[in-house]
């Protein structure tokens, strides 16, 4: 059994509910302050879903794309928000179908390695779906936008990507499962995106040649196509309690709520100084 997964206590936070009043910047700001936290030991290991409305999620080097303001009109005008998150990857699709998850735990005392994070993921991604003849396979899809050596696929076609968050003595491990919905108009318009924000006009950087036929989702790769975000999170409830002594629901403490507005302002002013 992973030993990261197995703790003596698990919460779960459920943000699956779509709010447009919260964005994705609060849930990145979110994780943040579970890493502080938990980091400290003042909050047991936690388990976070989390869903938003139409939103392109771009990494750090995305910043880079020497037409980013053209590219960033071109996705507001397809009626999806542009944010910038403070984990590692390249730009990501959410939307209503697209879970997220954050696996948030203290770091020990001579570290995590970043694999065994990335391995902890895995490793609940494939309980989940244990049911499923399909086989899971960990390794990078060339031409999937946000491409990494933890793309989740089966067949060859990428359904999910790992992202890290490393502060405070806290690891907080991200993915994005693509439950159902259409896929390819999500990669079109990665695709779409980076042409119009200039990624071949240089020469620093690298930015995939995203191919939407090497993406796909959970419903059509399982062939359950009445697969939902809700049927998912159940299958992510039964999992996690075969991994705790102590499964539970809770929200943020109010000493959490307390350091998630300085960390909520802190990624806003960032976005606002990368975006402008």
């Amino acid at each position: 059994m992973d030993t990261l997964l197995k703790q003596q206590s698990w919460r779960l936070i459920d943000h699956t509910m779509v709010n447009p009043a919260f964005d994705a910047l609060q849930s990145y700001a979110t994780d943040d302050t579970l890493c502080r936290s938990i980091g400290k030991k003042q909050e047991p290991p936690t388990v976070r879903a989390w869903v938003h409305d139409k939103t392109v999620s771009l990494g750090i080097q995305d910043s880079k794309l020497p037409k980013l303001k053209e590219g960033i009109r071109f996705l507001e005008e397809q009626g999806y928000r542009v944010v910038v998150r403070n984990s590692g990857g390249l730009g990501v699709v959410l939307d209503p179908e697209i879970l997220n998850l954050s696996l948030v735990f203290p770091d020990v005392e001579r570290g995590i390695a970043i694999d065994l994070g990335y391995e902890t993921m895995f490793t609940l991604v494939k309980d989940m779906f244990a049911h499923s003849k399909a086989v899971i396979q960990a390794g990078e899809i060339e031409h999937s936008y946000c491409p990494g050596s933890f793309d989740l696929s089966i067949d060859r076609r990428k359904f999910a990507g790992i992202s890290q968050r490393r502060m405070e003595k806290g690891v907080a491990v991200q993915i994005y499962l693509g439950v159902s919905g259409d896929q390819t108009k999500r990669a079109e318009l990665i695709r779409d995106f980076y042409a119009i924000s200039g990624k071949d006009e240089q020469e620093k950087y690298h930015f995939p040649n995203v191919d939407p036929a090497v993406m796909s989702t959970l419903a059509e790769l399982l062939g359950e196509p009445d697969l939902t975000v809700n049927k998912v999170l159940v299958k992510l409830l039964n999992s996690m309690r075969f991994y705790a002594e102590h499964f539970y629901s809770g929200t943020l403490s109010p000493e959490e709520w307390d350091l998630f507005s300085g960390y909520y302002e802190r990624i806003l002013a960032r976005n606002e100084k990368i975006l402008a």
